[in-house]
């Protein structure tokens, strides 16, 4: 066969899964007619079917996998226009089925009628540890779209709950869904892998959207959107380090501010834990460092007690607005940031907030950058020694191995490059 023939008989992938979140038909009537939640496509699909994320022999594949939107019951099919007669067609269906659990529905009516029963009957698992609230994307009657950065009382009728809850690994039934969910992660996070079976010292956020139905029932149904897994790890002295490893939002809910809100409900659920000693991120993605450094810059400067701390009694935010409202911030001489900051302040608070080392620096850093003068020569002298002695102590061991004129030329370079980072990072926050 001829390469062009052959091209002919290869599939992407990626393309060709098709994932849905099915939601009963009396659930549907909620949601407005821009909501879509079925047939979108993963971000990859490598770990399933090879670093090229090719299928051969099919013309006009599709692979449908569909998800009950809050039991998470799967439901799996594979159809095509054409299948070449060859033992070396690539296998399809017996490759996604290794990454999923066994209680997989096939049959559709059968599916469709338990997604109803689940509807009813699903109820998230753990204890609830946050809610939010989102304006409908249509107000009813008002045909016209709500304003994504009003909130509502929850019992608004325009109004969108979400909520957050905590789980265990050992909370009874929640591994069962667990093997449902975790599909999620080599669809969405690169080199993402599996949890083992016997590693039980794991937590869990688990993200859903709430709905009353509009029937005269009114009946809550809940609707998977995210979750988060955390590792516990042994702090010294006598408390533990919570490490986030996994993080993921279904495709349709990215880009909405619902990664923010996870990510705000982990870590006030850790400010709330006693025994919890810090919060610290697996080899972040850099899409999630940003919502990380976003967020945690954000948590800083709304805490006005740090703020006045930080900049001096009289520190107020730009234009004259309250303590800690985003903005830049000005300073008198009495505050501890310096530049240099007071390193003692830094880890007083740093143990406070409960914040890794290398990313409470990181923070620090860009408010300093946030509000000093660039005019000022010395107080930008003390900025870039500071930063650059946390460079030095991160990469001490390449550093060591270059001569000293290349060791200062690539702290420079690292230097400049940072600066511009925090620049970017700091337009996200404003």
């Amino acid at each position: 066969m001829s390469d062009s023939k052959l091209g002919e008989w290869i599939t992407n992938s990626t393309e060709s899964l098709f994932l849905s979140m099915v939601r009963a038909p009396e659930d549907k009537k909620a949601m407005a007619e821009d909501e879509n939640y079925e047939d979108f496509n993963p971000a990859f699909t490598y770990p399933i079917y090879g670093e090229d994320e090719t299928i051969y022999g099919f013309k006009g594949l599709r692979i449908d996998l569909r998800f009950a939107s809050g039991s998470l019951l799967n439901s799996l099919s594979v159809r095509w226009d054409e299948k070449l007669q060859s033992n070396t067609v690539d296998s399809v269906e017996p490759k996604l089925r290794e990454f999923l659990p066994q209680d997989v529905e096939t049959d559709e009516e059968t599916f469709h009628k338990r997604v109803e029963e689940d509807a009813l009957n699903f109820r998230p698992l753990g204890q609830l540890i946050h809610s939010y609230t989102r304006p409908s994307p249509k107000f009813k009657g008002k045909g016209k779209l709500a304003p994504t950065n009003v909130v509502l009382d929850p019992e608004n009728e325009d109004a969108v709950v979400y909520e957050v809850y905590h789980t265990r690994r050992d909370t009874p039934g929640f591994w069962k869904y667990h093997q449902r969910m975790q599909i999620f992660i080599p669809l969405y996070i690169e080199a993402g892998s599996y949890i083992q079976e016997d590693e039980s010292d794991w937590d869990f956020m688990v993200l859903y959207e709430k709905r009353k139905r509009t029937d005269a029932s009114h009946i809550p149904t809940y609707h998977f959107l995210g979750y988060s897994s955390l590792y516990n790890f042994y702090y010294y002295p006598e408390k533990t380090r919570l490490r986030l490893s996994q993080f993921v939002i279904i495709g349709p809910c990215q880009r909405s501010g619902h990664g923010s809100e996870l990510y705000k409900a982990i870590y006030n659920y850790v400010l709330s834990q006693p025994h919890i000693g810090e919060l610290t991120v697996e080899d972040p993605a850099e899409a999630f460092e940003d919502l990380r450094d976003k967020n945690d810059l954000m948590m800083l400067l709304s805490n006005e007690t740090f703020i006045k701390e930080a900049f001096g009694e009289d520190a107020v935010s730009h234009g004259g607005g309250r303590v800690g409202k985003i903005g830049k911030v000005l300073k008198s001489k009495k505050g501890k940031m310096g530049p240099p900051v007071e390193k003692g302040w830094a880890e007083k608070w740093r143990v406070k907030l409960k914040i890794a080392g290398r990313q409470f620096f990181r923070l620090v850093e860009m408010l300093i950058q946030m509000h000093i003068d660039p005019l000022d020569e010395r107080a930008m002298k003390a900025y870039r020694l500071q930063v650059k002695e946390r460079l030095y102590r991160f990469n001490f061991e390449t550093l060591m191995q270059v001569e000293k004129e290349e060791r200062l030329e690539k702290l420079q370079q690292t230097f400049e490059n940072v600066q511009q980072d925090y620049k970017r990072i700091l337009n996200l926050v404003k």
